[in-house]
Order: C-alpha cells, then sequence, then structure tokens
C-alpha cells in the first residue's frame, strides 16, 4: 500500500533521495511552475515515473493540507533497526529519543532539527507515540528521507542497551537542577530523551538516564513545545562541537 505525501519540498526530497518508490506523482494544472517543479518534473521523467497534470479538483479530499498543488503516491517508510544501528561503528554520535511525543506537526519539525544539525538516528515508540504519517512527512520537508527512523517496543531497553555499550543518557526535564549547556556532549556517543508535550520524560527513563537537564525560562513561563526544546539543545551540541574543533587548529 502507498503513501501520499504533499509538497514540493517533500516530494522532490524523496525523488533526491531515491530510498523510497514513487508510483505516481500529480500535479495541479492551475500550479505556479517554478524551479522545483521543473526539476520534479525532470527527476521523474528521468527515472520514469508517471507524473499527471490534473484538476485542481482532484486535491479537494487533501485540501486541509498544504499540498502546493503537488502529491505523490510513495512506499511507506522502512523504519529503521535498532540493534543493526548499534552494531554500526559509532564516534561522537549522537541519537534523540522520543518518549510520547503526540503531535505530528513536532515530529516532523524534530526530524528536520535532527538531520540539520548531523543526529545519526531518531527513536520512537511503537504504542503511545505519533507515527510517521503524510502531515510528518510534509513538515519535514522532506528531511524524514535523510534519517534513521528507529520504531521500537521498549524504550527502556533501548536506553539499557545503550548504556551496555559505552552511550551517554541524557533526559531534558523542566524540574532538572542542571542546565543543558553544561553537560560536556563532546567526545562521546550520547541520546537525548525528549518527551511527551504535556506528560513530559517518563519516570523510568528520567531514573535511568546518567543526566537530566533544564532549559532555564524567564519569569518561570514554561512554553516552548517539545521540538523548540529539542532545537536550543541539539544545537548546543553541535555548538561544543563546532568550538572544540576549532580550538584543535
Amino acid at each position: 500500500m502507498n503513501d501520499i505525501i504533499f509538497g514540493k519540498n517533500s516530494v522532490l526530497e524523496a525523488l533526491l533521495s531515491g530510498k523510497r518508490e514513487i508510483n505516481k506523482i500529480l500535479i495541479s494544472k492551475n500550479i505556479h511552475s517554478d524551479n522545483k517543479t521543473e526539476k520534479i518534473k525532470d527527476l521523474a521523467r528521468e527515472r520514469g515515473i508517471v507524473f499527471q497534470f490534473v484538476a485542481k479538483e482532484k486535491f479537494t479530499e487533501y485540501a486541509q493540507f498544504n499540498h502546493q498543488g503537488i502529491i505523490a503516491q510513495i512506499s511507506p517508510i522502512k523504519y529503521a533497526d535498532f540493534d543493526e544501528f548499534l552494531e554500526m561503528p559509532h564516534e561522537n554520535s549522537s541519537l534523540v529519543i522520543l518518549d510520547g511525543v503526540e503531535d505530528s506537526h513536532n515530529l516532523g519539525a524534530i526530524i528536520r532539527t535532527c538531520v540539520c544539525a548531523g543526529v545519526n538516528g531518531i527513536v520512537i515508540p511503537s504504542r503511545r507515540n505519533v507515527q510517521v504519517n503524510s502531515v510528518v512527512e510534509k513538515t519535514s520537508a522532506g528531511a524524514i528521507n535523510h534519517i534513521p527512523i528507529i520504531k521500537v517496543n521498549s524504550l527502556t531497553n533501548v536506553v539499557q542497551k545503550l548504556k551496555e555499550n559505552n552511550w551517554w543518557v541524557i533526559a531534558a526535564d523542566a524540574s532538572a537542577k542542571d542546565n543543558y549547556y553544561n553537560v560536556n556532549y563532546t567526545d562521546m556517543n550520547f541520546a537525548i530523551i525528549m518527551g511527551a508535550e504535556h506528560a513530559g520524560v517518563s519516570k523510568s527513563l528520567l531514573k535511568a538516564s546518567d543526566f537530566i537537564v533544564k532549559i532555564p525560562m524567564e519569569n518561570n513561563f514554561n512554553s516552548l513545545n517539545v521540538s523548540n526544546a529539542l532545537s536550543a539543545i541539539i544545537f548546543e551540541t553541535v555548538r561544543q562541537k563546532l568550538t572544540k574543533g576549532q580550538t584543535k587548529k
């Protein structure tokens, strides 16, 4: 069964990555042609993928999505295997673990942030967490094709295996004593656990973590959603790596 992806960026990145089988691309006759649209058509021709120009009424059922006049029928994403990921060579690698994130837009934004920051993989639980869907793909702007998404039955087992393999585990929690920038993220493999929008990281995972960190807030006003919070933390890890690299030079 095919999935549906929406929007120029999502379709273009799926074509460029070559990791997903695209069955058909539908393009609205009313679409404003630009460089991305022309690139999509060129790549489709090169790869023998059917694309059709259709009346805008064909997009009525997708009206709630910002489809930009382009949709594609694509093979479902193939989730990566955690044990296979763990067996790969890792040096100063990073992993993001999501504990009960429920909003598709947040997951898509997190995927996009992780790709931009060079994160090596994202772990999601098979239950009580949003799975990859059309909204996630659209929000990620195609980034989902550039990072392993690992689906597991037990996050507790994942954390245990990571620690057994010399990974450091860092959980984000608003009530933590330490600030996220006080941890040295360089020269180690680490995983960052981000919790659900309302419940946060579960107590069992907090207990199993090596560090628990928070993002300090002015006026005790905690308004960051999970994707915003992850961006702050993950780009601090990037800053530290870049700074250390410059120091070595």
